[in-house]
């Protein structure tokens, strides 16, 4: 897998030297609104991101509009944006074959170079579609696959859903949506509230379902122990055989329970949390692993409906929840992505800053914001004091072997100056 990442970040690389001036022509018939969204992604939230390599893959989500009335709308399904996280640079493809509906709260993975998409919310209500794109395609055509022939039965649509990637399998937790209609293993509630604005109520759910990626085959299996409640907007994270989930909205509140699901044996375990140190209970949040011991919890919204800016690391061997000093403190984020780079670096990406549900414009984001949480290796500290000490050696530069010549070059060219 690492020379096949190798090799796929190179030919990426290439691109971006080679098609600079003309990435944007990919579908030539397409026209963009503004010259500024051709470089860098509109501000969004809901959206999904996966990371392949040193990149981070876009797609989807929402943002504000002041068209007759409607104050959001869906962003173009047909875009795909690609973030250089070495480099800090944006680039804009376009997709196509069997393109997803534009969406929000979809679950996206990358396993092998291969982008699954799973449920979301669109125009009309709930899907439970599922999907599949190449991202390093030989013909450089990025061509959607929708999955019409599986087995089993899929879960029933959804969004706000989460997910776990273990042995070739995609394992899926939870979500808002309809209510099943045939026999379901765990709990479905309904939310009150959706009676009256939707033809078809939604609620909230525990399920546990599974697709096997090289037979496409559908199961729900009957797990042990004591499940977490439904819940929605809630974050996974795999380490090792364990899913673990954190938070999420159930009825009226949002909680800070933490679970993990035993991904060999299906037994779900409550991990109890010491109250002195947890952090408060939250929806639209962000838990991504950062090593096999460690995971970084960031952002969220309150049961108060306050955004929130605060960073947690989890120890899983001590149990322990640590929380972390950053600069982005003025800065909170929900319903925002998350994807750990090659450097072990937390990148965040869009969200919303302020309280998403209140009658009022959200303040959607397209900023970028890296949280460093493990040392940075040799090479990437070398690279930063060459481009620190541009003006003393920009003269040697050539010296360089090729591939860090274009780093360097990159580098230096990017704007991408957060950290912490």
């Amino acid at each position: 897998m690492a020379d096949g990442n190798e090799d796929m970040n190179e030919d990426l690389q290439a691109e971006e030297e080679e098609e600079e001036e003309e990435e944007n022509d990919f579908l030539p018939h397409r026209v963009t609104s503004s010259s500024f969204h051709d470089s860098v992604p509109e501000e969004r939230s809901g959206h999904v991101a996966v990371a392949h390599g040193n990149y981070m893959y876009v797609l989807g989500g929402y943002k504000n509009a002041a068209v007759r009335g409607y104050h959001d709308f869906y962003l173009p399904r047909e875009e795909l944006w690609i973030y250089n996280m070495e480099t800090g640079r944006w680039k804009k493809k376009y997709t196509e074959g069997d393109i997803p509906q534009s969406m929000s709260g979809s679950c996206a993975a990358s396993v092998d170079g291969v982008l699954y998409l799973f449920g979301g919310h669109h125009a009309r209500g709930n899907t439970n579609e599922f999907y599949m794109l190449n991202l390093r395609p030989k013909d450089k055509i990025l061509c959607w696959e929708k999955i019409k022939e599986f087995r089993g039965v899929p879960p029933t649509p959804k969004d706000k859903l989460g997910y776990w990637v273990y042995n070739n399998k995609l394992i899926f937790f939870g979500g808002y949506g309809y209510a099943p209609r045939g026999q379901y293993h765990g709990t479905f509630e309904f939310d009150e509230s959706s009676f009256w604005n939707a033809s078809h109520p939604r609620g909230w759910n525990n399920h546990v379902h599974f697709i096997d990626l090289e037979t496409f085959t559908w199961n729900q299996p009957i797990t042990k122990g004591k499940p977490p409640t439904p819940r929605a907007a809630h974050a996974c994270a795999t380490i090792g055989n364990r899913g673990y989930v954190f938070g999420g909205r159930y009825q009226d509140a949002r909680t800070n329970d933490l679970y993990f699901l035993d991904l060999d044996t299906w037994e779900w375990n409550e991990v109890a949390q010491s109250p002195d140190q947890i952090p408060t209970g939250r929806s639209w949040h962000s838990l991504t692993p950062v090593s096999t011991d460690h995971l970084f919890l960031f952002g969220g919204f309150t049961t108060d409906k306050h955004p929130l800016s605060d960073a947690w690391i989890y120890s899983v061997s001590r149990n322990e929840w640590l929380r972390v000093d950053h600069s982005y403190a003025d800065r909170p984020r929900l319903w925002h992505s998350a994807c750990t780079s090659d450097e072990g670096e937390v990148v965040v990406f869009g969200g919303c800053a302020n309280n998403l549900l209140a009658h009022h414009q959200a303040a959607h984001s397209n900023d970028i914001l890296i949280f460093s949480v493990q040392p940075k290796s040799l090479v990437r500290l070398c690279l930063e004091a060459v481009i620190h000490f541009k003006e003393m050696l920009a003269n040697v530069w050539d010296c360089l072997p090729k591939h860090l010549l274009l780093s360097v070059n990159q580098r230096a060219g990017s704007s991408n100056t957060s950290g912490s």
